[in-house]
């Protein structure tokens, strides 16, 4: 009988500690364990980047049209990650342990058989969606062999996502770090080997990152049994209306941000490479990269305020979650304004790291100045999104979500490629994140006046 009676003593600790550690301590120790994974995640995306980019531009290319199809595989895991995450903090907040349990089990499940499909749809359609996905025929080959074994991954992917953001809600940032930093480092060491020492090319830095994702996922597991945090079992899966309304409802912002992410670097880098070939659609590619790495830090500080967020909200303590969103829009906006400097500054070398071509440094040189001037807005309109998606905000969310990478982005780009050329092609993502920040101001305020 010991073990029930430590449990249930944890979970009351860990309660306590939510809801009575002041709102700034709170974030920070929730944050620091979130931004190291998140940096040392947007560093092995880049490895990536940075070593397939010593073979060529045509495989630096590949690799950025594959990263759209790891994006919809991402957006998956978040969504059933996030709509899990979310209901089960709200319910551990309100001390309700089997439904939290429940749901926990279920958004594994769901993601995990996600995963498969991508993978049985990706083997069979290959080529179709390599052309899809914005290949040109001079970089088809790079781009399927790349593919085929990221594909192999998706089922890992997928539900290491679940686990990561699950254990994050439940105030398990360390144990969160621990799955990503793992699969991060080993991927940033297998890299070289398999694509210099093995001779593997591109299929090298895939094995890389699939091998990484399996190790991360065995981690992550491993950390759901452990203390408080609930464990993942079968027999708690219920696929029942309710538990998938309420992932539906809590993850269709993460979907609609990362899918709709996805589609437009296929939009992006389809357009690119109309307009400057090969050399466009890796120079934009490199951008998008470093502009994921500079975000990732802010990603890491938010992902800190959401448990505090959606637990506090449970616990019906609004106080708390106002003072949570408003700190971490100062102290994120802060941190932006010294990224956006470094990045317009150090444009060029930065660019140059990663494939010292001077067709790709030129396109990468301006699109990544044009983000950097509009950078600091991200706080804002990242700190809106999350702040409504941990209330269970859905709608609201959602249109929030949508916002950057779709109702802006997309129609932005079709207008100005055509009008300015390449250099529309450029300015695009500068035009999404203005017109982004004016929705979130309203989205937001709506709410945080009602927790008053």
């Amino acid at each position: 009988m010991s073990a029930p009676i430590d449990k249930d003593a944890a979970r009351r600790l860990r309660h306590a500690y939510l809801t009575e550690t002041p709102v700034p301590v709170l974030i920070r120790n929730l944050s620091i364990p979130t931004i190291i994974s998140m940096l040392i995640s947007g560093l092995y995306n880049m490895a990536d980047t940075f070593f397939v980019g010593r073979i060529s531009t045509e495989a630096t290319a590949a690799v950025g049209v594959v990263f759209s199809l790891m994006a919809v595989i991402q957006a998956l895991g978040f969504f059933c990650g996030h709509g899990s995450g979310n209901y089960l903090s709200r319910k551990l907040g309100e001390g309700q342990i089997k439904e939290a349990s429940e749901m926990a089990a279920t958004g594994f499940a769901l993601a995990f058989l996600l995963g498969i499909a991508v993978l049985a749809v990706g083997q069979l359609f290959l080529e179709p969606l390599s052309f899809l996905l914005g290949a040109t025929p001079a970089i088809l080959k790079d781009t399927q062999h790349y593919m085929r074994i990221i594909l192999l991954g998706a089922p890992c992917m997928t539900s290491q996502l679940v686990m990561n953001n699950q254990l994050r809600f439940q105030g398990s940032a360390v144990y969160a770090m621990a799955g990503l930093v793992s699969g991060a480092v080993l991927n940033i060491a297998l890299d070289p080997l398999f694509i210099f020492v093995l001779g593997m090319g591109v299929s090298g830095a895939a094995l890389a990152t699939v091998l990484s994702q399996f190790t991360g996922f065995c981690v992550l597991f491993a950390g759901t049994r452990r203390g408080a945090n609930l464990r993942i079992h079968l027999r708690h899966v219920r696929f029942t209306s309710r538990y998938l309304l309420q992932i539906v409802n809590g993850g269709t912002p993460s979907l609609f941000r990362q899918g709709l992410a996805s589609v437009s670097t296929i939009v992006l880098n389809t357009t690119a490479g109309s307009l400057g070939g090969e050399a466009a659609i890796a120079g934009m590619s490199i951008v998008t990269r470093v502009m994921m790495l500079a975000n990732s830090a802010l990603i890491g500080f938010g992902q800190g305020f959401q448990p505090v967020c959606s637990f506090n909200y449970g616990a019906r303590l609004f106080a708390r979650v106002r003072e949570g969103f408003f700190f971490c829009v100062k102290f994120g906006t802060a941190f932006l304004v010294c990224m956006a400097s470094l990045c317009f500054v150090f444009a060029p070398q930065i660019i140059s790291f990663f494939r010292h071509d001077p067709a790709v440094v030129a396109v990468g040189t301006a699109a990544l100045r044009y983000q950097a001037a509009v950078f600091p807005l991200a706080a804002y309109i990242i700190m809106s999104n999350m702040f409504l998606q941990s209330i269970g905000k859905g709608v609201k969310a959602s249109l929030m979500a949508a916002s950057r990478n779709g109702l802006f982005f997309i129609p932005f780009i079709l207008l100005l490629a055509p009008l300015l050329g390449l250099r529309g092609v450029e300015m695009t993502q500068m035009c999404a994140d203005v017109c982004s920040f004016l929705v979130a101001v309203p989205l937001s305020r709506s709410e945080l006046k009602k927790l008053n």
